[in-house]
């Protein structure tokens, strides 16, 4: 690919429209598009096995723009490719229920692979994609029938490599080894405060190094024939992933080229008109949109339909070749469970107490075979959160394995697993203990708006953790993670509840998460208590006195994952001094709210005295049990001490539930 006039018209007509777009929003970030339109044309317009027509396609490459303040540089690179993004979408850029939000939105802008824009986390899902690529590929591709061969693609600014979660991912795609990611870095030497060297001074070529990538380097980022090449260089090495160094010019061709006021503000009537005319384009024009330039771009079109033309001719021999794992490729695809895939679910006898952690390993292992596209692991404690598949290769020495070994990279590998879901036929896992919830919480967070079907799995949950002490004892995120919209909280009280909740988070198809103990706890029978319709409703009747009037007990205690159990005792204690309770299990806040009011009330009656008991931060719990109700939970920190003695002192007990009962009573 040479620097022809039509190439360099339909890489001016990309730069322009991001300038008319921030102008008329008067919001947004010119500069990275200017700097950047090269790149995405090269990739969009010549490097990419994409169809605009079908941005689902299956095998397409994957793109990925972490430094999603550029977001402009994307929207116009799609509308030009000819994906369903019309010129009034870039008119409307950033308003009200626009296709053309601020920051890449996935679900909002077709063709958008995920939503970017906190830095750093686009680059590791896009490890995440490429390692969804590399495992798909050794499971479903055969001789002669590479099904699954596809290249993930990003640009990165310095603000992305900054950031921690960056050095997380780089470090764990170098050692995966994953040959089909390829980056390009948009080194213009300037960050949003001015330049780079006040804050950023490392050799990113050497780092990269360090983490096993290729580091290849474009002194010019407007050479379009050195762009290609460099990519072709990457394509050609398949043992490392590729960091493409671009030497740019930020806001290039502007007023402001070179500076930080080229970031992230419009530039301005004269501004913007010193830009066009430095383009050569009429200063008077916005939006223009040569007829020239949209015919090259649009040339996407027929290459595409032709590349998934080409896969499908490939599939339909593979299919026939190949019927039963064709069969399950197009299953895995479609998000569509197996069939009766639950019947694995083990059911747990109530004749022996474990650890939830504990059972949560042998569910994961039961339904292995059933959920073959489940696929996962911790953040280095696969021993303590007993999330691996027995016996199961790892994915770092095999790419069909399904134990992804992490690291101690909570960020990074959450980040990964929201790629991983992005790219679709897999469901993935990550998984350290709960208080480190904090490090990965902008993944979650991230994993809720795109709605992916995301799932952690954290363990160590609560003050009975014990002897780590108040380091390692979740206080406060019960409550931050129930905050977070769209996202669906588990909390099980028991082994059973804990298969229950498995069985929710894969059937949902959407972010889930769920707290498991160390410590060992009861089993509920099941023969008398359906814990998956229970859990389901996010809030169950666990047991209560027969009498008064069961529809209307003298006090309801709720529980929540291992404190129902001291609710179970209270109610017991209770019973014998004359007082009806009912125990209310209470694995969900997201359940519970989706059920209807009649539900809710049926469990929680009106005027009944409630009390709650969690080992977590109160706040929240207060819009169950009323003004007139008691919370017993946790508003400080942990302690260092065996488990059973730190409960008791900071009054995680059945006596502190009898109390708070009689009190609300009024007895003594």
């Amino acid at each position: 690919m040479s620097n022809s006039a039509s190439a360099e018209l339909s890489i001016n007509t990309l730069r322009l429209l991001a300038v008319d777009a921030v102008q008329k929003a008067n919001s947004g970030h010119p500069g990275a598009p200017l700097g950047c339109a090269p790149i995405a044309y090269t990739l969009f317009n010549g490097v990419m096995r994409h169809n605009p027509k079908n941005s689902k396609w299956v095998d397409r490459d994957r793109f990925v723009l972490s430094n999603g303040h550029a977001s402009m540089l994307l929207y116009g690179s799609l509308y030009l490719s000819g994906y369903n993004v019309t010129l009034d979408d870039l008119k409307s850029f950033r308003q009200w229920n626009s296709r053309t939000p601020g920051h890449p939105e996935r679900g909002d802008t077709d063709g958008v692979e995920v939503t970017t824009g906190p830095l750093g986390q686009g680059f590791g899902m896009a490890v995440g994609m490429a390692m969804a690529e590399k495992h798909l590929a050794a499971i479903y591709n055969r001789p002669g029938f590479e099904v699954v061969n596809h290249f993930t693609y990003g640009i990165c600014g310095d603000g992305d490599l900054m950031e921690g979660v960056s050095h997380e991912a780089a470090s764990l795609a170098g050692t995966l080894g994953l040959g089909k990611l390829i980056f390009f870095y948009d080194d213009n030497l300037i960050s949003l405060d001015g330049p780079t060297s006040l804050s950023y001074t490392e050799d990113v070529t050497k780092r990269f190094e360090a983490y096993n990538w290729q580091v290849l380097s474009v002194p010019d980022g407007n050479d379009l024939a050195a762009l290609s090449a460099a990519v072709e260089a990457a394509k050609k090495d398949t043992a490392h992933p590729t960091l493409i160094r671009v030497r740019t010019i930020i806001g290039y061709g502007s007023p402001r080229a070179g500076t930080n006021k080229a970031h992230g503000e419009p530039l301005g009537a004269e501004g913007v008109a010193a830009t066009k005319k430095f383009f050569g384009f009429d200063e008077n024009v916005s939006f223009a949109v040569p007829d020239a330039a949209l015919k090259d771009w649009r040339t996407a079109i027929d290459r595409g339909a032709a590349v998934e033309a080409e896969w499908t001719k490939l599939f339909a021999a593979y299919k026939a070749a190949y019927p039963e794992l064709a069969a399950e490729f197009e299953r895995v695809q479609s998000g569509k469970l197996k069939s009766g895939w639950e019947k694995s679910l083990p059911v747990f006898a109530a004749d022996k107490p474990q650890a939830t952690r504990s059972a949560g390993g042998s569910i994961l292992n039961a339904i292995a075979d059933a959920v073959p596209e489940l696929f996962g692991g911790a953040a280095d404690l696969t021993s303590s959160t007993k999330t691996i598949f027995k016996p199961g290769e790892s994915f770092h020495e095999n790419p069909s394995g399904r134990n992804i070994f992490f690291g101690v990279r909570e960020f990074g590998m959450s980040a990964a697993v929201n790629g991983i879901a992005a790219h679709g036929g897999l469901i993935p896992f990550g998984s350290p203990f709960f208080v480190f919830s904090d490090y990965l919480k902008p993944a979650v967070r991230l994993a809720a708006i795109m709605q992916l079907h995301s799932l952690w799995v954290f363990t160590h949950d609560s003050i009975a953790v014990g002897e780590d002490g108040p380091t390692h004892e979740p206080i406060e995120q019960l409550l931050g993670l129930r905050a977070i919209p769209h996202l669906t909280d588990l909390r099980p009280a028991d082994a059973n509840e804990t298969a229950a909740a498995w069985r929710i988070a894969l059937e949902r198809k959407s972010p889930s998460w769920m707290a498991l103990t160390r410590q060992d706890l009861p089993v509920i029978d099941t023969s008398k208590v359906d814990t998956y319709a229970g859990v389901s409703m996010g809030a169950y009747i666990l047991m209560q006195a027969d009498k008064p009037n069961p529809e209307q007990p003298d006090v309801v205690l709720i529980g929540s994952g291992s404190e129902v159990w001291q609710a179970v005792e209270a109610a017991k204690l209770l019973f014998a001094d004359g007082i009806a309770a009912r125990v209310v299990s209470f694995p969900s806040w997201k359940l519970f709210e989706e059920q209807s009011p009649a539900y809710q009330a049926s469990i929680l009656p009106k005027h009944v005295p409630t009390v709650v008991i969690e080992a977590g931060a109160t706040v929240g719990w207060w819009k169950y049990v009323g003004s007139e109700g008691a919370v017993i939970g946790l508003d400080r920190f942990g302690a260092s001490a065996p488990g059973p003695k730190v409960q008791a002192e900071l009054g995680m007990t059945a006596a502190a539930v009898v109390e708070a009962a009689k009190k609300l009573l009024k007895r003594s």
